[in-house]
């Protein structure tokens, strides 16, 4: 009876450790989630992400959207988390690729724009105007299967600023950009990093994923922990709790150490409650 316990007690736990392990779909403590880390080019030097975690948002800072609705930034936040990009709208190298990324991932997580969270596109090309905005905001709907959806309508905004705005939100994200040549030899390209940033309901900077192409569990875990985890289920607090965020490199990783710990404690639980049945009396025995 003992080994026979003993072989069942093994094969939960290794069944156990197995689930974590498959829900933590490749979370690899030294590789990048999203697109694998590239070598940064010489001219974006000055052009990185200074990771502001915890740093409030200017709200009062004033934006236009698609629309033409000009207010202050808090206008586009309320009561849920929400997913960022910084980028501009008449960009046709690493733009493009940011704001298809984002799409399509947000696209197919399950949590729901509008309601469980919302989404900011900032232009910093202060040539940028609510038509460009306009035109970027429906090709990133059809891009997310969003065309026909209301909700996610509502969500989305792309947002134009002037210098002294773009500063502001810039500088809060530490979102660093430089002005490059064009192929025409004009001053009108930016240089910058392919990053997506998650901001909390009250405006402060909660997570960075970099690359170009997010992951649905990423976006989903990084919304969840921008949302302080109140609009999450018990499976997602598990993952959250085998998984680490690291802000020096942007991404999650499996910890390794919490897997076994938890493991530990159920084993141990197992256990109690084994040494419990095992000894306990048949009802109706006597002493």
């Amino acid at each position: 009876m003992g080994m026979k316990w003993t072989r069942a007690l093994a094969f939960v736990v290794l069944v156990f450790c197995g689930f974590l392990m498959a829900e933590a779909q490749g979370y690899d403590a030294e590789k990048p989630l999203g697109s694998a880390a590239q070598q940064t080019p010489a001219y974006l030097a000055h052009a990185g992400i200074e990771q502001r975690l915890g740093q409030p948002l200017p709200l009062s800072t004033v934006f236009t959207d698609e629309t033409g609705r000009t207010g202050p930034l808090s206008t586009w936040f309320s009561n849920k988390p929400v997913v960022m990009a910084e980028v501009y709208y008449n960009c046709v190298m690493l733009c493009p690729q940011v704001q298809h990324g984002l799409a399509t991932g947000l696209g197919h997580i399950t949590l729901r724009p509008d309601y469980d969270y919302g989404v900011l596109i900032f232009s910093i090309d202060p040539m940028d105007k609510p038509a460009d905005a306009l035109s970027e905001k429906k090709k990133f709907l059809s891009q997310a299967g969003w065309s026909n959806n209301p909700e996610a309508a509502n969500a989305v905004h792309f947002l134009t600023g002037d210098q002294a705005s773009i500063d502001a939100i810039t500088g809060a994200t530490g979102f660093h950009y430089v002005s490059v040549p064009g192929p025409d030899g004009k001053m009108d390209q930016f240089a910058h990093s392919s990053v997506v940033m998650f901001a909390t309901p009250d405006g402060r900077m909660s997570k960075y994923l970099s690359g170009i192409d997010y992951p649905t569990r990423d976006l989903r875990m990084a919304i969840l922990d921008a949302g302080n985890k109140k609009i999450s289920n018990p499976a997602d607090l598990l993952i959250l709790y085998c998984c680490n965020y690291s802000p020096e490199v942007g991404r999650y990783s499996v910890s390794v150490i919490r897997i076994l710990s938890l493991a530990g404690m159920i084993t141990l639980a197992i256990m109690a409650g084994m040494i419990y049945l095992l000894t306990r009396k048949p009802k109706g025995s006597t002493s």
